[in-house]
């Protein structure tokens, strides 16, 4: 992949906003300065990932992730610096320099993106025999028209057709250099000893798409009567095709699912394009599988209000009541809207006009309570036995809700509406709660993966050592100031040749620098020690660097650094004391203080660490009765101290010599 010019980089990352990209992912919400959602990497009932414009970072702080609109795509949809610079450079229509790609620089790149190039390329395939070649056109192109979909519709949804050949998609794949392996793995090819053919051959296509709008997988429909071909054809899970993580339409229905805060759900692919097509754009699709717990949370990222629609098969409806279950165990409301007998969204909205399809949903979206009384009662509304298993069912399902009022207000319902004294409503809703609770417990983990926590020093180098800890502390304190400070100037003392001092002004990185650099001390850290070379390096180009510079590095260990720096929660308290006048220094404020501190810190810490190897060796020593190295360790270990006793008395005062 070619490279992408450092201008085209600047470009792109200056003009990205990250909420407006991480907005087509999480639904995100006003709080004070900065934005507020559900995290996208960890399942989370309270909103805990935080988007701050004024900074252009993210920080989840349930998982301890964060960075910059490229760390965010490099997380969430596993992209490479490259690709997410690409994809963010095509959201904002800036010309990136492109070079033709051969087969062999296709192979040397990873796995996963290989296949999504297939995939893109299998679409584009699939499109131009759908408007250019004949079969395409007669029967394809036919197909979709007769079903009433616009040209612009199936241009939107990228709806295509395989040839009946049997080898069209095969043959055109491997002549353009796709290895076979990664097309048999997205399983658009399927091989018997040595033949090769395509997997939907004579079928239209529905490309799945990610939620960036990337294809991760198709499905296809069998044009003929035969009974015993299975209608649909899906890709097969892949590396980067999970179906039960993925929602169809999720990509063209986001931002109208934020924006009715609502989401539609139905079963197909053509139920989904059928309603976008009617004007009801907040539709997705769980593409004929049972709704999963993962696409539930998708839907979540989005809205907390699902709405259900169904066809009048009524044995279908009665089986999917576990995924009315599912959305309630997860916190969402849930509406059902059951269509006539013999219809389905598809069907239902192309007998009427927009407005009457809008108002026949409107009027007959029912709570599940409602909805599942009335489908429950249907069969045998005198039988008491029917009534008794219903408020059971239905208490079951109100028991599965996480919020406590939510539970309450439905327990309510059912107490007024089946004329049940409410405390025995309320017991048997407890009762269920219990089990549910004992039954989550026992499919928990015996010992999970703790939640990470934001500390003022990196989780991942902590130890129960308290010595490891204060090591940590000093060596991240010290890179904390280079990369939040660093620009910044601060007077100093300087020695002239006379031996008289005279005040001058330096940043605070070049203070640094020329500290450590005089004793030659480096980092334990590996991380930090590649911040600190990084500063080295651009001190050596006379250019001192802002936290903006860290958070533009390739390297994802650094912008993850400096977004934990820059979203110090300590500042926020700062901000608040000054809002409401309480007297109080920043560390700005006493920032000469605060470097001087922790450049003697830094140091002494690695004389105390020294002092302490010597006293290990003189212990050596001395249970070998090794006299002359006794005293030797002894001499060293006396100036250590000494050394570390003036660096002590020169807490007030640096001195630079000329």
């Amino acid at each position: 992949m070619a490279r992408i010019p450092a201008h085209i980089v600047d470009t792109i990352l200056s003009t990205a906003r990250i909420e407006e990209v991480i907005g087509e992912f999480v639904n995100l919400k006003r709080a004070g300065s900065n934005l507020k959602g559900l995290s996208p990497f960890t399942d989370e009932k309270t909103p805990s990932f935080m988007v701050s414009p004024a900074k252009q970072i993210f920080k989840c702080f349930s998982t301890g992730k964060g960075g910059t609109v490229v760390s965010f795509l490099m997380e969430k949809e596993h992209f490479s610096y490259p690709e997410a610079l690409r994809w963010l450079a095509n959201k904002y229509q800036i010309a990136v320099p492109e070079e033709e790609q051969t087969p062999e620089e296709k192979e040397e790149q990873s796995e996963k993106e290989s296949l999504r190039i297939i995939n893109e390329f299998a679409k584009s395939h699939f499109k131009q025999n759908l408007h250019e070649h004949q079969e395409g056109k007669t029967i394809g192109l036919s197909y979709f028209q007769e079903r009433g979909y616009r040209l612009e519709t199936i241009e939107k949804f990228e709806l295509g057709y395989c040839l009946n050949s049997g080898k069209d998609l095969t043959e055109h794949a491997l002549e353009k250099g796709y290895k076979l392996e990664y097309l048999e793995k997205v399983g658009l090819v399927k091989s018997k000893d040595d033949r090769h053919f395509d997997f939907f051959r004579g079928r239209v296509m529905f490309p799945i798409h990610s939620v960036t709008g990337r294809v991760l997988g198709f499905g296809g429909r069998i044009l003929g009567n035969d009974k015993k071909t299975a209608k649909y054809f899906n890709s097969p899970e892949s590396p980067i095709y999970n179906k039960s993580e993925i929602l169809y339409g999720l990509y063209f229905a986001k931002g109208d699912i934020i924006k009715y805060d609502n989401c539609y759900l139905v079963e197909g692919y053509t139920d989904v394009i059928s309603l976008y097509q009617a004007g009801i754009s907040n539709v997705v699709s769980s593409s004929g599988t049972s709704l999963t717990r993962e696409q539930i949370k998708l839907m979540r990222r989005y809205t907390q209000n699902i709405t259900i629609l169904y066809d009048g098969d009524a044995a279908g409806i009665k089986a999917s009541f576990r995924g009315i279950d599912l959305i309630l165990e997860e916190g969402l409301n849930v509406h059902v809207v059951l269509f006539p007998d013999g219809d389905d969204p598809d069907s239902y909205s192309k007998k009427v006009s927009t407005s009457e399809l809008e108002d026949y949903i409107r009027e007959n979206t029912k709570d599940f309570i409602t909805f599942k009384a009335e489908m429950l009662l249907s069969e045998g509304t005198e039988d008491p036995s029917v009534r008794v298993k219903l408020i059971h069912d239905i208490v079951s399902s109100i028991s599965l809700i996480p919020d406590q009022i939510s539970r309450s207000v439905y327990a309510k319902e059912i107490s007024e509406r089946f004329e049940i004294d409410m405390n025995v409503v309320s017991q048997e809703l407890a009762s269920n709660r219990k089990k549910h609770l004992l039954e989550s417990q026992r499919q928990t983990p015996a010992n999970p993966d703790p939640v990470v926590q934001i500390r003022k020093e990196p989780i991942a180098q902590s130890t129960t050592s308290d010595k490891k800890k204060k090591e940590v502390y000093e060596e991240f304190d010290l890179i904390r100031i280079m990369i939040k400070y660093g620009a910044y100037a601060i007077e100093v003392d300087k020695q002239t040749e006379e031996g008289n001092f005279e005040p001058v002004e330096t940043s605070v990185c070049e203070l640094i620098v020329y500290e450590l650099d005089r004793d030659e001390l480096t980092f334990k850290n590996e991380l930090y020690n590649r911040v600190y070379e990084l500063v080295r390096n651009s001190l050596k180009e006379s250019v001192v660097n802002k936290p903006s510079f860290f958070l533009r590095q390739e390297d994802p260990g650094i912008v993850r650094l400096a977004t934990d720096i820059e979203s110090d929660p300590y500042e926020i308290s700062h901000n608040w004391l000054k809002q409401h006048n309480i007297d109080t220094k920043t560390e700005l404020e006493n920032l000469k203080v605060g470097v001087i501190n922790a450049i003697y810190a830094f140091k002494t810490r690695r004389i105390a660490d020294q002092i302490e190897i010597l006293r290990e060796q003189l212990l050596e020593a001395e249970k070998n009765k090794d006299n002359e190295q006794v005293e030797d360790l002894l001499a060293q270990q006396i100036l250590l101290e000494n050394v570390k006793m003036a660096l002590a008395n020169q807490l007030g005062r640096i001195i630079l010599h000329g």
